[in-house]
């Protein structure tokens, strides 16, 4: 039968059109009310309120934020399954359970997608009012690694023991510096051009946290954090000639540190002179290649990796990009590779759509972050950098890594939802 045309109402078709508002929800439960007396009670316009209130909820839901959600659990579910297939035979072959470090990934990432969530419900001025004792507390947390429960782990103290688990307190700092950043380079537009709003306090306050870092020898962790100062420098808005004197510093504070380290120049020296011993210094990246190139171009299958049988050391955390090439080739590769390039392009569509000065600043920073972060990895993995002991984000086995970058990402995620909305008074 034709289906009945329902009486003409106006008051749901005008709060309809009007977009997702607060207590919008209530307002149509009135005008749908008032529509079923009109037209004598019918039950098929009670139901048309409701469909018209649910399209209304999932209108008001930001693209680029379902998108960043979407992208986000697909890299953590898809890096939990290969942590257990890059894993599984070194645990075994040590005496523990095959799925001891996919059951530890999979519990920090059923722990961090919910603070994630949490995360995206906070308003920018909570980001604001923490991000001082964030700092602080951070700069405390990373100062531990020098006390009894500091751990060493290949020449780096850059691990503190809780007990139940380590924790990488760098990690946290990343965090801590997005926020500190953004409050304070927000605080600060239009006088970012001048030399002393642009050093103090940022100057003395990235010497602290910076020195403390340098104390722990991980020079791969402290690349990051100094490309992320900069991308929240080049986000915030400071003026060019800062950024080219701040690039400069920071490389020279790279080679400083390596020439102080044997194990670094050893590495450095091998790769860029040609001349790699493969016993030793070797090793790593030429089992990493072998791995590629034993999947060609459709791989050899989930869980047939043959590298990960004790021949590629942190095949589930550095090197975990070779593993996935091994057993998903070239083409699972590529795809791993177009995630994170669609990754850049969601965070740089929600920069441009902040309208508040410290939420452009922190989404640039968690871009240049979680971007540059993968970029290296994958240029280690493919040989096209030195070893430096950067993990695959979101990817890569570690539970502190991988919580701060699920907290990260809710941060953003919060800056989505409410792109329009300017709080720079507080």
């Amino acid at each position: 039968m034709p289906r009945q045309k329902a009486p003409r109402t106006p008051a749901p078709s005008s709060a309809a059109g009007r977009g997702p508002q607060r207590g919008a929800g209530a307002a149509t439960g009135r005008a749908s009310s008032g529509t079923s007396a009109q037209a004598g009670g019918t039950r098929k316009n009670s139901s048309t309120a409701v469909v018209v209130s649910l399209g209304k909820r999932i209108r008001g839901v930001n693209r680029n934020f379902v998108l960043l959600l979407s992208i986000t659990l697909f890299l953590v579910a898809f890096g939990i399954v290969m942590v257990l297939s890059s894993s599984s035979v070194e645990e075994f072959a040590g005496g523990n359970s095959v799925s001891g470090r996919f059951v530890s990934q999979a519990t920090f990432a059923a722990l961090g997608i919910p603070l994630m969530l949490f995360a995206s419900r906070m308003p920018l001025r909570f980001w604001k009012r923490i991000a001082w004792p964030a700092l602080i507390g951070a700069v405390i947390l990373q100062g531990l690694v020098f006390t009894p429960l500091g751990v060493e782990v290949n020449g780096n103290v850059a691990w503190i023991d809780l007990g139940f688990t380590t924790m990488q307190p760098a990690e946290a700092l990343k965090v801590a510096l997005v926020l500190w950043l953004g409050l304070i380079l927000g605080r600060k537009q239009g006088k970012l051009h001048i030399g002393k709003e642009v050093a103090v306090p940022i100057l003395p306050v990235l010497g602290l946290s910076f020195g403390v870092m340098a104390l722990s020898k991980d020079l791969g962790t402290m690349i990051v954090v100094g490309a992320l100062v900069l991308g929240a420098l080049y986000f915030g808005g400071v003026a060019s000639k800062f950024l080219w004197l701040a690039g400069a510093i920071a490389v020279a504070a790279a080679l400083l540190l390596s020439v102080f380290s044997d194990n670094r120049m050893a590495r450095i020296t091998n790769f860029f002179g040609g001349d790699v011993d493969y016993e030793t210094w070797g090793w790593q990246s030429a089992h990493g290649l072998y791995a590629l190139a034993a999947g060609g171009l459709f791989g050899a299958g989930l869980g047939n990796s043959k590298a990960k049988w004790s021949w590629l050391p942190e095949a589930d955390n550095d090197f975990i990009f070779a593993i996935i090439g091994e057993e998903l080739g070239l083409v699972g590769a590529l795809i791993v590779i177009g995630v994170f390039v669609l990754l850049a392009v969601v965070l740089v569509r929600i920069y441009h759509e902040a309208e508040d000065w410290t939420a452009k600043t922190i989404v640039g920073a968690v871009t240049t972050w979680l971007i540059f972060q993968a970029f290296v990895n994958i240029a280690v993995v493919i040989g096209f950098l030195p070893v430096l002991g950067v993990p695959l984000p979101l990817v890569s086995s570690g539970g502190s890594a991988l919580i701060t970058t699920l907290f990260a990402i809710g941060i953003v995620l919060s800056i989505a939802r409410n792109p329009k909305r300017s709080e720079s008074r507080t």
